[in-house]
C-alpha cells in the first residue's frame, strides 16, 4: 500500500474532477425543413451537454449543397460567438463536444470530422470507443488509406467512404457492421442527417421534435434546453435517417439485450435527462435510499459532494430520517483552466475547489455521500478537511458498487493497478481514506435503483464493477489496464 500512501500525500487540494472518471463526449443533430437558425439551436444543445466534454467543441451546417463548419478547443461558450454562428447557414446541423478517450487532445482531432466521398460531403460526430479500431485502421492502411487523425471516428468515416456507390444508408450500415464497441453517433450530408447507436446500447442517444423539425441528442436534456419535445430513445443497433421525406428506422444488428452503461446514471449524465426510460435524478434517489438500507449507520447529519453525490445524500437522508446539509461550498468560477497551487499552497490544504460549510458540520457526526471512488485520492481529503472544520465522525457512503476494473468503451479510466478498488480490501480503503466507516451499495442495490426487472432485453453494462463486459475487447488492448 505503499505507493497509495504516496499518492495520498501528493497533494491536499480538492479537485473534484482528478479522481473521477472522466466524461466521454457529446452529439447534437438537427434536421429542419422550416427556416430556423441551425447553427444556434446546436450552440445551445451542446451548451446542455457540455459536462459530456470540455476539450472541443464543433458545429458543421449544411446548406442542401455544401458542408461548412467551425471547432476549436475549448468550452462551447468560447469556440463560437453570434458573428461566427450568423455565417453558418443552413437546414442541418451536428456538433460536438469532446473529451478526448481515444487520440490525443488537439485540435486536428477535434470533431465533428469532415470529409469529401464518391456522393459528396459528409461529416461525423461520436461518442464511444471502437475496440476493434487498431486492427481495422491496420487494415485500411495496409490498402493506402491516409489517416488525418489518430481517433476511432475517422475509421468509421472512412469505411462509410469507401463503402458508398449510391446509397448512403447501405453505406452507413455495412461500416457499422465491421466495427465493435460502442457508439452513439450523428452523421451529416448535404441533405440527410443520420443518427446510429451501437447494437448494445452501451452509449445514449434520444430523438426530438421541435415545432416539425427533428433532433438527435446523447441526453434529452439538450432537447428540454431548446424547447423540444422528447419522441424516443434511439434503439440499441439502429439507424435513423432523417430528411426532406421524413424518418426512416433501419435495424443493422441481430436482436441483442440493451446494456446501457450504468455510470450513465450513476456519475455522467446530468440529473434532468431521462435515458431509456429511467430518470437519471429518480435513480440516485433511489440508490441512495438503497445505500443506507445495505449501509445503515447513527450520525447527526447526512451531506452529498457536488454534484452528482447530492441526489444519492437527499435518498440516504430520506430513508435514515437523519437530516440532509449543505456539507460543501463549490467555487463555481474554478475552470479546468485554473492554475494548480504551489507545492507550499499545497502543503497548506488550500481547499479552492471546494470548501467545507463548517456551521453545519462543526460538532456532529457526518455522513458523507459520493457518487464513486476511483483511485481514492479526493476521499481522503475531504474526509480530512470535514475533520479539520470540527466533524467528530466522518462515514462515508459510495452510491455506486467498488470500482474494480477498468471501462474501455468510452470512458477515460486509470489502469487496473491505480483503482483502490482492485488493489484493497474494504478496510484497507476505510483505513487509506481515513474515515470512520466506508459503505459501498451493492451490485444487486444499483440494479435496483434502476429499475432492473422482468425484461429480458434490458440490462447495464456493469463492467467496471464485475469485469464482465458486453463485448470482449482484443486482450493486446487490455493488457496494460488488466495487470
Amino acid at each position: 500500500m505503499s505507493g497509495l500512501n504516496e499518492q495520498f500525500n501528493e497533494c491536499s487540494c480538492i479537485d473534484m474532477e482528478e479522481d473521477k472518471f472522466k466524461d466521454e463526449c457529446g452529439v447534437f443533430g438537427v434536421f429542419s425543413k422550416n427556416n430556423i437558425d441551425v447553427a444556434s439551436l446546436t450552440y445551445y444543445g451542446l451548451y446542455a451537454l457540455q459536462h459530456r466534454g470540455q476539450e472541443s467543441a464543433g458545429i458543421v451546417v449544411s446548406d442542401g449543397s455544401e458542408l461548412k463548419y467551425h471547432k476549436e478547443m475549448g468550452l462551447v461558450s468560447d469556440v463560437f460567438h453570434r458573428e461566427l454562428l450568423n455565417g453558418l447557414k443552413g437546414n442541418s446541423a451536428i456538433g460536438h463536444v469532446r473529451y478526448s478517450t481515444a487520440g490525443a487532445s488537439s485540435l486536428n482531432n477535434a470533431q465533428p470530422l469532415i470529409a469529401q466521398y464518391k456522393l459528396g460531403s459528409i461529416a461525423i460526430a461520436h461518442n464511444g470507443n471502437l475496440v476493434n479500431a487498431d486492427i481495422i485502421r491496420d487494415l485500411l492502411e495496409e490498402a493506402g488509406y491516409i489517416f488525418q487523425t489518430s481517433i476511432d471516428t475517422e475509421i468509421i468515416l472512412s469505411l462509410i467512404a469507401r463503402g458508398s456507390k449510391k446509397d448512403i444508408g447501405k453505406a452507413v450500415v455495412d461500416a457499422v457492421q465491421a466495427v465493435k464497441g460502442s457508439y452513439a453517433t450523428v452523421i451529416l450530408t448535404e441533405n440527410e442527417l443520420i443518427g446510429v447507436r451501437d447494437p448494445n446500447g452501451i452509449r445514449p442517444l434520444c430523438m426530438g421534435e421541435l415545432n416539425g423539425d427533428y433532433i438527435l441528442c446523447s441526453e434529452s436534456c439538450a432537447l428540454d434546453s431548446i424547447g423540444a419535445n422528447f419522441i424516443r430513445d434511439v434503439e440499441p443497433g439502429e439507424i435513423v435517417i432523417i430528411n426532406k421525406d421524413g424518418i426512416k428506422s433501419i435495424n443493422f444488428a441481430e436482436k441483442t439485450k440493451c446494456q446501457t452503461c450504468s455510470f450513465e446514471y450513476i456519475y455522467f449524465a446530468r440529473p434532468d435527462s431521462t435515458i431509456d426510460g429511467i430518470n437519471v435524478y429518480t435513480s440516485r434517489l433511489k440508490a441512495g435510499r438503497i445505500l443506507y438500507r445495505e449501509n445503515p449507520v447513527e450520525a447527526d447529519v447526512v451531506i452529498g459532494v457536488p454534484d452528482s453525490g447530492i441526489p444519492a445524500a437527499i435518498g440516504y437522508s430520506e430513508e435514515s430520517g437523519i437530516p440532509y446539509s449543505i456539507g460543501f461550498i463549490k467555487n463555481k468560477y474554478v475552470g479546468r483552466t485554473f492554475i494548480s497551487p504551489s507545492k507550499e499552497l499545497r502543503s497548506k490544504a488550500v481547499a479552492v475547489k471546494l470548501n467545507p460549510l463548517k456551521v453545519n458540520v462543526e460538532g456532529k457526526r457526518v455522513i458523507i455521500v459520493d457518487d464513486s471512488i476511483v483511485r481514492g485520492t479526493t476521499s481522503k481529503k475531504l474526509v480530512e478537511i470535514l475533520r479539520r472544520a470540527g466533524a467528530t465522525e466522518v462515514h462515508l457512503r459510495v452510491s455506486s458498487p467498488v470500482v474494480k476494473y477498468p471501462c474501455y468503451f468510452g470512458i477515460d479510466t486509470p489502469y487496473r493497478n491505480e483503482l483502490i478498488g482492485s488493489n484493497a480490501k474494504l478496510e484497507e480503503i476505510r483505513d487509506e481514506i481515513g474515515a470512520d466507516s466506508l459503505g459501498y451499495i451493492s451490485i444487486d442495490g444499483i440494479l435496483e435503483a434502476l429499475d432492473y426487472g422482468d425484461d429480458e432485453n434490458k440490462g447495464y453494462c456493469l463492467g467496471c464493477f464485475s469485469g464482465v463486459y458486453p463485448i470482449s475487447a482484443p486482450m493486446e488492448k487490455n493488457k496494460n489496464y488488466l495487470e
